[in-house]
């Protein structure tokens, strides 16, 4: 007759499996679960050998279980850690929200003459600097229209002078360029800036 210990049956999950085969470590020990053969010299000491068999396998699997749960809660937040230190940095709101030069000038009066015969344009205007720091490099723009509307020609000049912060200039009499004889109105618009 073989010796059956049943341990295909013992379900191993959590503490309770650690707590079943602890149970059937003490009967093993005890003697239960024997043959019902007369003892020999050597059964002594292989069921002794069982005995400590068993209770290393059932140390190794709790210890197993316990290291197992403690390496998924440490692995979590290092995953989430480290998941955080590659998300690239947001941009600074200051740089995104950075205003152009331009939009802080603006041209308060304008107006323009004929010279050199009556081909060049030349054109009187004022401009504000409402920005916190002086610009320079100021491209406009002057469109020339006919008396009635129509459009003729567009002139375009850099100013190389500097606007202070928060004050105003006044342009006289620059030169924009040639124009044609029929130019009877002029407006003249910003195009950019460069801050100084």
């Amino acid at each position: 007759m073989t010796m059956n210990t049943g341990l295909h049956r013992i379900e191993l999950t959590g503490l309770g499996g650690l707590a079943k085969l602890a149970g059937l470590a003490r009967l093993i020990r005890i003697g239960g679960g024997s043959s019902g053969r007369p003892e020999q010299k050597g059964g002594r000491t292989a069921r002794s050998g069982f005995v400590w068999l068993t209770a290393a396998l059932m140390i190794g699997f709790g210890a197993w279980t316990l290291l197992s749960e403690d390496a998924s809660n440490i692995a979590e937040p290092l995953q989430l850690a480290a998941a955080a230190a590659l998300e690239p940095a947001p941009p600074p709101a200051e740089a995104a929200a950075e205003i152009p030069p331009v939009d802080g000038l603006k041209i308060s009066s304008q107006s323009w003459r004929r010279g050199g015969l009556g081909s060049k344009a030349l054109v009187t205007f004022t401009l504000r600097n409402g920005n916190d720091y002086a610009v320079k490099d100021i491209e406009i723009t002057c469109a020339f229209n006919r008396r009635d509307g129509s459009h003729l020609t567009d002139r375009t000049r850099v100013i190389h002078d500097a606007v202070n912060m928060k004050s105003r200039k006044t342009f006289a009499r620059m030169h924009v360029g040639f124009v044609n004889v029929n130019a009877n109105k002029a407006k003249c618009s910003l195009v950019t800036a460069s801050r100084l």
